[in-house]
Parts: structure tokens; C-alpha cells; sequence
């Protein structure tokens, strides 16, 4: 396939340019700096562009199967840049008539059933809590996401971790995996690249955890 992916030197970016080039996609990396990215191989093509243009991203979405997003808030001060930057990529697929779209999200986003154990829901509230506006930033992505003309899917990870690639979580469509509380980068990137092909998972959140 040919993919486009965005966010491409954060930490799931990174994995899922280096998984889709293992795999033998030909993949284009999204990036404002070059010098931050250091994956190579064949196949790559690394696309520099200031993400907030859409004119500007048209060309890195062209012709393209697939995008995918890793792009997220560096930090919990967000000012709604993961919101704006995602909006940007879409507004950049809809003129290019580009249509499939797996983003990163984050499981917090959506509500916590009443009948997960009470310390799950307590540890869940306590993050949402203290990185409040990250998700409500992602909140607004997807709820943009939803009104959008792509096939969107948004994968929904807990904590992440810098652990190996597994390929061996659980997965939960319009849901999270009960009592999932973390994930490594490595398998939330695998859990992106699989899902590409998936009809049950288009236009859903897709919860994914050990």
C-alpha cells in the first residue's frame, strides 16, 4: 500500500513508519524537522510541511490508500493543537479524495462503564483528572472526525509504554478493553497498521490494550 503518515517522529509515528516499511508498504513521513527523524530504508519518502496548511499537505496525501496520524499534544497544555492539526490532514485528504484515515486517541475519552472495577474507574479518573485538556482536545477531533468525509478510525490506547512489539492485546470496538490500563507504542502502532483493512472498524474508536 502506499500510506502517508503524520506525527511521524513521536513515538507511535515512528512505529508505524518503521512496522509499515518492514511489512513493504511504501510509506511518505509527514515532518517539520527532518533533522528529528531518523528512520531510513527503502520505500521512505520523508515530506517536509508546515501541518497547520492544507494546500501545503495535499501533495503528501496524493494518490494515497491510506493516512495515518500519530500526531498528538506534547505535553497537557494542548491549546487544542492535536484537534487543529488533524483538522488540517482531513481538509488535505477531502480535496485529494482520499479516504481512509487511522488516527491515535486515547482511551480516556470516552466514558468509563459503571461496571469496570472500582479501581479501574478510580485510576481512570484520576488521569483524566490531571490531563483534562488533552482529552478534550481529542474529544474534539473525533467529534470532527465523525462529521468528516473520510473513513475514520480512531484507536484508543491507555498509558503507553516504550515496551517491544507484541502483536498479542486486545482490541474493542466502540469500547476499551476491560481493565486495560496500559500499552506499548510498538503495538498500538500494529494495532493501526492491522486495522487499515478492517470493515468492522470504520468510522469507530477502537480501545486496544494487554
Amino acid at each position: 500500500m502506499e500510506l502517508t503518515v503524520f506525527g511521524a517522529t513521536g513515538g507511535v509515528g515512528q512505529q508505524i513508519v518503521r512496522q509499515a516499511l518492514e511489512a513493504g508498504h511504501r510509506v511518505t513521513a509527514v515532518v517539520r524537522d527532518p533533522a528529528r527523524f531518523s528512520v531510513t530504508g527503502p520505500g521512505l519518502e520523508v515530506f517536509r510541511a508546515d501541518l497547520r496548511d492544507p494546500q501545503e499537505l495535499r501533495g503528501a496525501v496524493a494518490g494515497r490508500d491510506a493516512v495515518l496520524s500519530g500526531l498528538g499534544a506534547p505535553g497537557r497544555k494542548t491549546d487544542g493543537i492535536t484537534a487543529r492539526l488533524t483538522r488540517a490532514v482531513v481538509g488535505a485528504m477531502e480535496a485529494e479524495r482520499v479516504r481512509r484515515l487511522v488516527v491515535v486517541s486515547a482511551a480516556p475519552v470516552i466514558e468509563t462503564p459503571t461496571d469496570e472495577p472500582l479501581i479501574d474507574r478510580m485510576f481512570v479518573a484520576v488521569v483524566r483528572a490531571a490531563l483534562k485538556e488533552v482529552y478534550a482536545d481529542l474529544r474534539v477531533m473525533e467529534g470532527e472526525l465523525a462529521t468528516s468525509a473520510t473513513d475514520w478510525t480512531a484507536v484508543r490506547p491507555p498509558r503507553l509504554t516504550d515496551g517491544p512489539r507484541t502483536g498479542v492485546y486486545r482490541k474493542a470496538v466502540g469500547a476499551n478493553p476491560r481493565s486495560g490500563r496500559s500499552i506499548a507504542r510498538a503495538d498500538v502502532a500494529h494495532a493501526m497498521l492491522a486495522l487499515l483493512d478492517d470493515p468492522a472498524a470504520l468510522k469507530q474508536g477502537v480501545g486496544v490494550a494487554y
